[in-house]
């Protein structure tokens, strides 16, 4: 007997989507013109069907919906074809791992956000921000790409072992991480599987720096077990943690899966999240020149710290509106446990479930001139219009990012402590497009500082 999960309240609009060919359905148009094709499909309905090959993905495209799903996490669990493939490459972390894993890791983990942690991690932040800040020269051109990503790599090397990597180090976990991540994405939308198994020069490159990053991460754990100790970071904490139900602690592979966890959700989304931000600074001088007075008068001329994160309200609003147009998690997917009824379609259990905070963010629907780089639709006065469900940059329910708060604080330290210093301009006829991978990344983005 099916037993509807959500009482229907309203008459919901529920369509395929169009342009599906046979055999491989949609995955070609979410292969070549994912941001597009999926931008597209809100005029259609509230909740849309495609196909990825033989599976049949639902698309909610409603804040009601939407967290009709993120909400239950009995009923939609982490699954579908992306988390699936990725979970064979990344490991049974916190990203990847089904309810009754990730219920018991995320208590185990939690413990290594405790706000006096995030405050050390953020002294850590301070001084990497300050050397990045610092090593840029007048009028010479830089990546703020691959800035970004030397910059959050340190960080959280640093936050998560406590240690001063080498150059070469951070650059190894830098180029094996960006090679993992675009590998990845590519073999969780083939609905076939077979690219992954052609003899191609980038299945070979994957390879190679997944086993790099793997073989880099026990190392580092093995390193901790011979000398022990807290050293007040976050591997200390997961070796620490204990499960107050069952007093189980996490085994080595879990660990493991853990950190690889950690350096993909500290360092890609979050060096992606800065660039962006500061390509839409670099078109909009009025928000720029806000951000500054408002450094200025927070900070004056010394480096940023914790202490000064929540008087920097104009920088959180910057970056909270970067998250917003280009959301690192752009994409979200479950898979219902037993059969559920959403928008009065019928869901049999194993039925897949697809969420993009990117199109939810664009929706003129909920954010009025949704193409608009606004910070101050995030006033207080404003940000109470903003529909519930509609802004997920880091998720909802029990599977909400557990590193939003220290995400958050690096990257006002980050844009407090180099906006203190420089003004960062565009290179004429730099292009930049977004690239959907496993985050929304922009490449690169070549800018010149010009001193302040």
């Amino acid at each position: 007997m099916r037993t509807a999960q959500h009482t229907v309240t309203r008459d919901w609009r529920v369509a395929t989507a169009p342009g599906g060919l046979p055999l491989v359905g949609h995955a070609p148009q979410l292969a070549r013109r994912p941001l597009a094709f999926l931008a597209s499909l809100p005029a259609h309905g509230d909740l849309l069907e495609l196909r990825l090959g033989p599976r049949r993905v639902h698309l909610p495209l409603h804040p009601e919906l939407v967290q009709q799903v993120l909400l239950n996490g009995r009923v939609y669990d982490s699954g579908g074809p992306v988390k699936d493939k990725a979970r064979q490459i990344l490991g049974n972390g916190l990203i990847t791992a089904g309810r009754a894993d990730h219920r018991r890791q995320r208590r185990l983990v939690q413990p290594a956000f405790h706000p006096a942690r995030i405050e050390g991690y953020a002294e850590v932040a301070r001084h990497e921000c300050a050397a990045v800040a610092g090593s840029w020269s007048t009028g010479r051109a830089v990546d703020v790409g691959r800035e970004m990503q030397t910059l959050t790599t340190r960080i959280t090397a640093r936050a998560l072992f406590t240690t001063d990597m080498a150059p070469h180090a951070v650059a190894e976990v830098q180029h094996c991480l960006r090679t993992v991540v675009r590998g990845a994405y590519h073999r969780a939308i083939d609905p076939t599987g077979l690219v992954a198994r052609l003899p191609l020069a980038a299945n070979r490159a994957f390879a190679t720096a997944l086993t790099r990053l793997h073989r880099r991460i026990d190392r580092l754990i093995a390193d901790y077990r011979a000398t022990g100790g807290d050293r007040g970071d976050l591997l200390s904490a997961l070796f620490a943690a204990r499960d107050e139900e069952t007093g189980e602690r996490l085994s080595e592979r879990e660990i493991h899966d853990q950190v690889l966890t950690l350096l993909l959700a500290g360092i890609e989304t979050t060096a992606a999240a800065l660039t962006w931000t500061w390509f839409l600074l670099g078109r909009d001088p009025a928000a720029e020149a806000a951000l500054h007075a408002e450094v200025d008068a927070v900070v004056g001329g010394r480096t940023p710290a914790f202490a000064d994160v929540p008087r920097l309200v104009h920088t959180q609003r910057v970056f909270t509106e970067a998250l917003r147009l280009f959301p690192p998690a752009w994409i979200i997917t479950r898979t219902t446990t037993e059969g559920t009824e959403l928008a009065g379609r019928w869901l049999p259990p194993g039925s897949d479930v697809l969420i993009s905070p990117y199109v939810l963010h664009r929706d003129a629907r909920t954010f009025p001139r949704p193409e608009t780089f606004d910070p101050d639709r995030w006033l207080p006065e404003r940000a109470g219009e903003v529909t519930r469900g509609s802004y997920l940059p880091f998720g909802a329910g029990s599977r909400k990012c557990l590193g939003d708060v220290f995400g958050m604080t690096e990257a006002v330290l980050a844009l407090a402590t180099v906006a203190g210093r420089w003004r960062l301009r565009p290179v004429p006829g730099a292009r930049v497009r977004p690239r959907p991978q496993m985050s929304l990344t922009p490449g690169p983005l070549a800018m010149v500082p010009e001193p302040r």
